[in-house]
């Protein structure tokens, strides 16, 4: 800790040259996993917490399985930590480069927890010396400039027995203080696998520190040293044996956690036994030293890194693979099970999705939404990380397509499509690997379509169309007429916010020659409003009137009053710009009166507005001041403005729809 506090006020290069550090100081906490590298990098940052307001964020740039973690994913979730927007499908430049952006101007310290390579660091460094940067990493990093690793290996004998004592309380120390020695050196004094044997002696009060001494140095004698390994595996592999059969399954089977995060649950079900079991067990090897609690309103756990590799061995060596499978299988159809009561949980009483869930077991139902949505909020790490290990897995795709289509349903329920979209756009990619992988072109259209519109809404718009087109072809090969409706309106839109007016008209009139065709009425007439609209954009005033007319009049075909109200006012809105405002006054008194049969209030008081702006511009100042305050009582007392010079409203980047906001239209056209 010295070492480390004494660098951080270190001059550095930069320093010594004369110039001003163009960025963060480095501190690289190098040493292998099971050396207390994390911890030590926790108690520095408690410690220089004072010196940098803005707080701490932490992240892991390693997955337990050894696979680095993408940097598009650390950066969103460290813009998340910091509030600041992660728009969804941005790319790992953009997104790294809005992190940097939001630590310039803020002083914070940043644990990035076993990393792997320099290259994996280096863009996530802030561009300002006011933070500091912690690395914790087995080796060196190599290519970021003016680091000095802080390189750690054992305890020190004092600060071992100390850390023994922990566990097993001063007297069987002070007994035999040569056999803690002892034991120290048999672990390599390091924090981990002293933990490990503290709690196995925790757990054995009547068992003295030379007996485990013993034990560990027998693994030696019997010829075991050759699959011991290292200290930490020799004293892993004793408290193994020494649990039950039971126990020894549950702890191989958290070997296929996601990301190693555990809760009761994920434990019964890959092990197959009941939930108060599997938290008892869990509890258990918490004492052991074998987990770790994460601090959590829901009881959760963490699987320690160094551990990781050899509760693989574990199951590589003990198990047979078809068993594993059906662990992971287990596990998937239980996590779908709770995503399913996660979302029928805010479903109105009586609703089908609630008599569904009075049908679990009570361990599978939460007693309101506000639990539904803490447990969704806990485990969300872990349940996106399933979802990726499922997919990768390629062997359960089934249990996948339903884990991903609970999941997104949960999401949306609890969070809303707009909060949830960065993680629905991986689920939906996550979709379309299956779709492609197993030749699924229904499936493959309809994760094409989500993530066109995911791009299209933050903006992605060229992206967006691909997609769209893509989405055709696939909605094409399964013949499924929804989804090629549906593309082909959305190319219709996507080239409508680029501007190109005649191909997103194009696109509109073969969207709606479908829906005509298969009798769609109420689609074809809003196909009418949108073709319209393009029109109306392009300056075709002729052309929009004769659309919103068929608008109109697929409406009062369907009976739809309301959506027959509102084509109503397009239309007048149509009718001012192409300067007949006798027609648009007209249009505005019969859209008004269906207005008011369908009680839309709100459109009752935009077309009064109408009105009064037209009556202003035909020389009735007295009607339209009227009219002005019938629209000012609908709205509830609420002041409206009479009318403002400028250009119509009609804004290209518009999403065009048939109930485009009315506004008090303008003196000048």
């Amino acid at each position: 800790m010295k070492e480390l506090r004494s660098d951080i006020e270190r001059a550095g290069l930069d320093t010594l040259s004369g110039r001003k550090a163009p960025r963060a100081r480095v501190l690289l906490i190098a040493g292998r996993p099971g050396t207390g590298r994390t911890a030590l990098a926790e108690e520095l940052l408690l410690q220089v917490a004072d010196r940098y307001p803005d707080g701490a964020l932490r992240t892991r740039l390693t997955a337990p399985d050894g696979t680095p973690v993408p940097t598009e994913r650390v950066a969103r979730d460290l813009l998340n930590a910091l509030g600041l927007p992660a728009p969804a499908g941005e790319s790992a430049d953009d997104l790294t480069e809005r992190l940097r952006e939001g630590l310039s101007v803020r002083r914070v310290v940043l644990l990035l927890d076993d990393a792997g390579t320099a290259e994996h660091v280096d863009p996530l460094l802030p561009n300002t010396p006011d933070c500091l940067v912690v690395a914790v990493a087995e080796g060196p990093l190599t290519g970021i400039p003016d680091v000095r690793p802080c390189t750690l290996g054992g305890l020190d004998t004092k600060s071992a027995l100390e850390f023994l004592t922990r566990h097993t309380g001063s007297v069987r120390i002070t007994c035999d203080p040569r056999s803690a020695e002892s034991l120290i050196e048999l672990c390599g004094a390091e924090p981990a696998a002293l933990e490990i044997a503290g709690g196995w002696l925790a757990r054995r009060p009547k068992e003295s520190v030379a007996d485990l001494a013993r034990q560990l140095h027998a693994q030696d004698d019997d010829g075991a040293a050759g699959t011991a390994g290292t200290a930490l595996a020799r004293t892993f592999r004793h408290s193994y044996a020494s649990l039950a059969g039971p126990a020894a399954r549950i702890l191989r089977y958290l070997s296929l956690a996601p990301e190693g995060y555990v809760d009761p649950h994920t434990a019964s079900a890959l092990a197959g036994c009941s939930v108060s079991a599997a938290r008892t067990t869990l509890d258990d090897f918490v004492t052991l030293g074998l987990v770790h609690a994460v601090d959590s309103r829901l009881p959760q756990y963490e699987v320690p890194g160094c551990l990781m590799p050899l509760l693989r061995g574990l199951t590589e060596t003990l198990d047979r693979p078809a068993e594993l499978q059906l662990a992971r299988a287990r596990m998937l159809e239980r996590t779908v099970r709770l995503l399913t009561s996660c979302r029928a949980v805010t479903e109105p009483d009586g609703t089908p999705a609630r008599k569904k869930l009075a049908g679990l077991p009570s361990a599978l139902r939460f007693p309101d939404p506000a639990a539904a949505a803490e447990w969704l909020r806990v485990r969300q790490p872990a349940l996106l990380a399933a979802a990726r290990l499922a997919v990768a897995d390629g062997e359960l795709d089934t249990l996948a397509r339903r884990l991903m289509s609970a999941l997104v349903r949960a999401l949306v329920a609890h969070r809303g499509t707009e909060a949830a979209a960065p993680e629905l756009y991986g689920i939906h990619r996550l979709v379309l690997d299956v779709a492609e992988r197993r030749n699924l072109p229904r499936e493959k259209a309809a994760a094409l379509l989500n993530l066109a519109d995911l791009d299209a809404e933050t903006g992605r718009t060229h992206e967006a169309l691909a997609r769209y087109r893509a989405a055709l072809d696939a909605g094409r090969a399964a013949q499924d007429p929804y989804a090629t409706g549906r593309a082909m309106e959305s190319v219709g839109g996507a080239h409508q916010e680029l501007g190109d007016w005649q191909r997103a008209a194009d696109w509109y009139g073969r969207a709606l020659a479908q829906r005509l065709t298969r009798g769609e009425r109420s689609d074809a007439a809003r196909l009418h409003g949108r073709i319209a609209t393009v029109h109306t954009y392009a300056g075709r005033y002729g052309e929009a009137l004769r659309g919103w007319r068929s608008a109109v009049a697929g409406y009062r075909k369907e009976g739809d009053v309301a959506a027959q109200a509102r084509a109503l006012s397009e239309l007048a809105r149509v009718q001012e710009y192409a300067g007949r405002p006798e027609e648009s006054l007209h249009t505005c008194q019969e859209a008004v009166e269906w207005a008011r049969q369908a009680r839309d209030v709100r459109l009752q008081a935009a077309l009064q507005l109408r009105l009064a702006d037209t009556l202003e511009r035909l020389g009735d100042p007295a009607a339209a001041k009227l009219h002005r305050g019938a629209a000012e009582r609908m709205l509830g007392g609420e002041p409206v403005p009479g009318p403002v010079g400028g250009a119509p409203d009609v804004n290209p980047s518009e999403q065009a729809t048939n109930t485009c906001e009315i506004r008090s239209a303008s003196s000048e056209e």
